[in-house]
């Protein structure tokens, strides 16, 4: 039983509906996909920190990460082409909705000196990117076994055709905007 999923059926689709005067339910604007990105570039010379990030990405997600390589060679960063450098997670459908529930009920109110976020973070196509800076908002991390705190980078992919219907639908959901 998923909460978020039934909550968007039942009560999302109807009033974006009367709200966008659109007649069928399947124009309506809904979540595609989030994806979850930590890069690590101190992973280049500890190989032990990547696999720790990857540990901890797959604890916040519920699914297994996936290495990410770097695509060309900086010299400056002692960086070759093929060295893993991040990790990802794209997740779908019930996972998606679990993810997106806890992001919004538990992990952003735990961070600090949280007010909102910024409602111009939409990159024109009705997809939505925030930057987290601290990976222990998540509740699913133990704080006495992680050795260093790491950054994230959540995108979430929506239908919408542009950045207006993105946030009708991101209201609905009641996501904290400033």
């Amino acid at each position: 039983m998923n909460t978020f999923s039934e909550y968007y059926k039942e009560n999302i689709v109807p009033a974006l509906m009367d709200q966008m005067k659109i007649k069928s339910p399947m124009e309506v604007p809904r979540l595609t996909k989030i994806t979850i990105n930590m890069g690590l570039g101190s992973a280049v010379n500890d190989k032990k920190i990547l696999e720790s990030a990857q540990l901890e990405l797959s604890q916040i997600t519920g699914q297994k990460s996936v290495l990410t390589y770097a695509k060309k060679s900086i010299a400056n960063f002692k960086l070759r082409e093929g060295m893993p450098i991040g990790c990802k997670v794209t997740l779908r459908k019930e996972k998606m909705y679990d993810f997106f529930e806890k992001l919004i009920k538990i992990s952003l109110p735990r961070t600090r000196d949280f007010r909102g976020l910024n409602s111009n973070s939409f990159d024109g196509r009705g997809n939505y990117t925030l930057g987290v800076k601290e990976h222990i908002i998540f509740p699913e991390i133990d704080f006495d076994k992680i050795d260093k705190i790491k950054g994230l980078d959540i995108t979430i992919t929506t239908t919408a055709k542009n950045n207006q219907e993105a946030m009708e639908l991101f209201k609905q959901f009641n996501f904290p905007f400033k």
